[in-house]
């Protein structure tokens, strides 16, 4: 168990999987990103080098910490990087309110991705509190 947290397993074919990439938190960060990468290439053009650009680095840093987090060797230094994680997470959901503001994609399709978002910060906050319960039954 320690091996495959702390240093990955071997995937199909002689792959090699980081343990990050197994986590179902991240597998949906990875999606969310992606379709957060799509919208930015949607946005016109006097947002690119604002809007655009902040909401990819948002979406590199919602996957990111999550596999940052995951390398820690502690508990609390997990939790913190979830944490940030989240903080991307609702940054971007806020970039999907000024999309959604500015008419820049069809609204349903935005709110779709809302909706995305919401289930994922669930999936943060889940991962978030079993990081504490293991804290918690390692520390009794």
């Amino acid at each position: 168990v320690i091996s495959y947290w702390l240093f990955g397993i071997g995937g199909a074919m002689g792959e090699y999987v980081f343990g990050f990439e197994n986590l179902e938190v991240y597998k949906r960060a990875r999606e969310f990103r992606k379709k957060i990468y799509r919208l930015a290439a949607k946005l016109p053009s006097d947002e690119r080098f604002n809007l655009a650009q902040q909401m990819r680095r948002a979406a590199v840093s919602l996957t990111n910490n999550i596999a940052e987090g995951h390398g820690r060797l502690h508990f609390q230094e997990s939790i913190q990087f979830f944490r940030q994680s989240r903080g991307s997470l609702q940054e971007l959901l806020d970039d999907v309110n000024t999309c959604i503001d500015e008419h820049y994609d069809n609204e349903s399709d935005l709110n779709a991705l809302k909706t995305e978002g919401a289930e994922l910060l669930r999936f943060l906050n889940g991962y978030i509190a079993f990081l504490r319960r293991s804290k918690s039954a390692i520390s009794q």
